[in-house]
């Protein structure tokens, strides 16, 4: 079971974090606050689904470098800035750094609260995405290299009797890969095919050609004329 998506809020100020705390859970948002950026990144693993409220300046670790080591330490989680220290100088860098927005003290709940939610729905999309991302990629992963070649003229919009020719293949044996293939991605139909490669932003790999199974020689292939018919 994946873990529920948490407001995680980090501030020095335990004013601040008492009241980011009962705004988030008078809307029923699992919240959870840290009084340093230390804390935070000793207990948080980087898994946890969510967005982050972070205070700008802070003793030790700023909200600055707290934001640049999640980001290489493979945190995704969108990052709300709310501090009472803002400038534009600030605000640029942790925008042009990755950050969802940016709240100067004192704010807007309703403002806030809204951006909050954009930042969750943000971040559970970007996790789907991963998912299906990974997801296709290992289903890829099985097929032949002659599989993979047919594959991205399937979804470069090629017919099987195009594939035929380019390959230089029968078109019962374009059609019985095709068959394979969709056996093999798990898709219900070539449009599913179609859908699950480009949704997952999986980018044509270099097909292979020839009548065998095995890999091309270490040759620069041609570029490939793919033909539509109509």
């Amino acid at each position: 079971m994946n873990p529920e998506p948490t407001v995680f809020v980090v501030d020095d100020d335990p004013g601040i974090l008492s009241s980011l705390r009962w705004l988030l859970e008078s809307v029923r948002l699992p919240v959870e606050t840290y009084d340093s950026a230390r804390r935070f990144l000793e207990t948080c693993a980087p898994d946890r689904p969510g967005c982050l409220l972070l205070d700008l300046r802070m003793p030790g670790l700023g909200g600055l470098e707290l934001q640049s080591l999640l980001r290489e330490r493979g945190y995704r989680l969108p990052v709300i800035f709310v501090t009472g220290h803002g400038d534009v100088p600030a605000a640029v860098r942790a925008l042009k750094a990755g950050a969802f927005d940016f709240f100067e003290k004192p704010f807007n709940d309703h403002e806030l609260l809204a951006r909050i939610q954009d930042a969750l729905a943000h971040d559970r999309d970007t996790r789907a995405g991963l998912e299906l991302k990974t997801s296709v990629e290992e289903r890829v992963r099985v097929l032949t290299p002659r599989q993979r070649g047919i594959l991205d003229l399937v979804v470069a919009g090629a017919t099987s009797k195009d594939i035929a020719r380019e390959l230089g293949l029968s078109l019962s044996t374009v059609e019985g890969h095709r068959i394979k293939i969709l056996k093999r991605m798990n898709a219900t139909g070539l449009a599913d095919l179609v859908r699950m490669i480009t949704s997952s932003g999986i980018g044509p790999s270099k097909p292979a050609r020839g009548k065998t199974e095995e890999p091309p020689p270490a040759a620069e292939p041609k570029l490939l004329a793919v033909r539509r018919e109509g």
